[in-house]
């Protein structure tokens, strides 16, 4: 079976979309690379450099099916703790995709940007960071969004560190502290809200990636591994979204109702 479905339990939301009109907002969970890899008879790395394609059919799809925001999973805060020998793959090919792929989204009107605790990492890749995300600050087409040593709990926390400083300084009152001031500090603030979450490589879980943003997100688990997510299997994802009822906490009958 390609895909299974499962809808988050509560949400920040307060209105309910008329119609489901295809996801502004798609979120990616790239696993199965190593295993992958694996299965070929390759080191786990091989698997990575092989999901570079990839992200170039997803950054494509997107761009041609009117997804405003694409948040693709790079590299968790807990990955850090993946062989030292892996982990330093990544971090050469995440360079390697900075120096070949930003000008190439740039030209191609994606802006970039890039979500966690970015200053974990070595200062000539932090400064490339910066320098990719000025160059396409400006563009339309596509906001790319790379989670980099990011984790689900470290936004919620850091986003309450902001607003605890802020009250702090006597610019916030406890009192206006709502789901909406919140919202204004955790790293995709800018952003639509997330519409749907996939997840390759077959496994059922979110593993700490964009738990507040993730609230009443639809969620797609396919059992293909991320080297062999193409366009196809997006599509798939899509179409699936595309028939789903979103109640927001309604019932159907209250969802039919303001449809019709």
């Amino acid at each position: 079976m390609i895909g299974k479905r499962l809808s988050a339990a509560t949400s920040t939301q307060t209105e309910v979309p008329a119609v489901t009109a295809g996801p502004k907002h798609v979120a990616i969970i790239m696993d199965g690379n190593g295993r992958w890899a694996q299965k070929k008879g390759k080191i786990r790395t091989f698997g990575h450099k092989a999901g570079v394609e990839s992200v170039r059919s997803v950054v494509r799809f997107a761009r041609q099916n009117g997804i405003e925001s694409l948040t693709l999973f790079a590299f968790s805060s807990e990955n850090w703790k993946r062989p030292e020998e892996e982990v330093s793959v990544l971090m050469d090919l995440f360079n390697l995709v900075l120096n070949k792929e930003a000008k190439r989204l740039h030209k191609n009107g994606v802006r970039l940007q890039v979500i966690g605790d970015v200053e974990a990492f070595d200062t000539k890749l932090v400064d490339k960071i910066r320098k990719a995300e000025e160059m396409t600050k400006d563009n339309k087409d596509l906001v790319l969004n790379i989670a980099a040593n990011y984790g689900g709990r470290w936004d919620i926390v850091n986003a309450a560190k902001q607003l605890a400083e802020q009250v702090k300084c006597g610019n916030v009152n406890v009192s206006d502290i709502d789901e909406a001031a919140f919202n204004a500090h955790i790293s995709t603030a800018n952003l639509p809200e997330l519409d749907l979450l996939i997840r390759t490589g077959g496994e059922h879980r979110i593993s700490n990636f964009l738990l507040w943003q993730c609230a009443y997100a639809e969620l797609y688990f396919t059992d293909v591994l991320w080297p062999d997510f193409n366009e196809d299997v997006f599509q798939l994802a899509v179409d699936d979204f595309n028939v789903r009822q979103r109640r927001f906490g309604l019932t159907g009958e209250q969802v039919v109702t303001a449809d019709g």
